[in-house]
């Protein structure tokens, strides 16, 4: 670390959300505790999974109106805030999000300085199609004093253009928050790990830019949630191990955010940013940017 230009400590932390609402206050003790651990462990930058204060599984609509809060205003976010002021780090969470009758699956981002901002999840998996509107405010990438920051979550990552244009808008680090449930069997190769993360290491790799991606584990009203969080260098390869499928866990990795601006020269005439051909394809994948985002 010592000849890093932006060294940041980053955690992602995998545990066991629940839903329903006698469980929203532990839900959120937990994540400050374990938010709480990773700063212990030396953290700047600390990512929890999809939905970590409600839990996943909702029964109805009303069910997940009632998990749901307002952003920033929210309970929840309040004390993401309060925390990441307090211990001036950044971290990463996700909510159900109310907007008027709307609701979002979102991930908000939160700092020293507050609130920074939130993505609403773009592609919505199974029965969150009946609960949640899908995102409506683009992929935006955050510029922070440690580094740019883009986010996604879960489903999202089986879409190869939301990592690309997010390292496209020159993010340094993705931050992937999951609630990774199965996937075609078999859920787990003989190493232990399941196809989305393979997903994300394909992703950090293709695109050369970190991921933190932090999944849950146990199981809620029968779903089986299959943990599996890694931190993924610009190489694709997970640095340190991918978490277990069943256990609570925090990961570190200190990175060097910067580093992902400095295109990978595989050999002397190839690397990945200047052979694509933007000559036969759009060099956004045709994304139009959300008009309330900063250019």
């Amino acid at each position: 670390m010592s000849e890093s230009t932006s060294p940041v400590r980053v955690a992602v932390v995998q545990f066991d959300p629940q839903v329903g609402m006698k469980n929203r206050e532990g839900n959120l003790c937990r994540c400050l505790e374990l938010a709480q651990e990773a700063v212990n462990g030396g953290a700047n930058l600390i990512v929890l999974p999809e939905l970590s204060s409600t839990g996943y599984f909702f029964t109805s609509r009303q069910d997940a109106f009632d998990h749901s809060e307002e952003v920033p205003g929210g309970p929840c976010v309040q004390s993401w805030m309060d925390f990441a002021r307090n211990h001036k780090v950044y971290l990463v969470a996700g909510l159900a999000e109310r907007d008027g009758m709307r609701l979002f699956n979102t991930a908000v981002l939160v700092g020293p300085d507050g609130f920074i901002g939130k993505y609403r999840k773009a592609h919505l998996w199974n029965l969150e199609k009946l609960w949640f509107t899908p995102g409506d405010l683009g992929f935006p990438v955050f510029d922070t004093p440690i580094g740019r920051i883009g986010l996604l979550i879960c489903w999202d990552i089986w879409f190869p253009e939301v990592p690309r244009i997010l390292s496209q808008q020159g993010a340094d680090i993705i931050c992937s928050l999951n609630n990774w449930v199965w996937t075609p069997p078999p859920l787990f190769d003989d190493a232990g790990k399941c196809m989305a993360s393979y997903l994300t290491m394909t992703a950090a790799h293709v695109n050369n830019v970190f991921i933190a991606a932090a999944s849950r584990i146990g199981e809620e009203r029968g779903a089986r949630y299959l943990g599996c969080s890694l931190i993924a260098g610009t190489h694709g390869w997970p640095i340190g191990e991918v978490a277990s499928a069943d256990r609570q866990e925090i990961l570190f990795a200190d990175i060097d955010l910067t580093s992902a601006r400095s295109a990978p020269i595989w050999n002397n005439l190839n690397d990945l940013h200047r052979d694509r051909r933007t000559d036969l394809y759009d060099q956004m994948l045709g994304y139009i940017q959300h008009p309330a985002l900063p250019r």
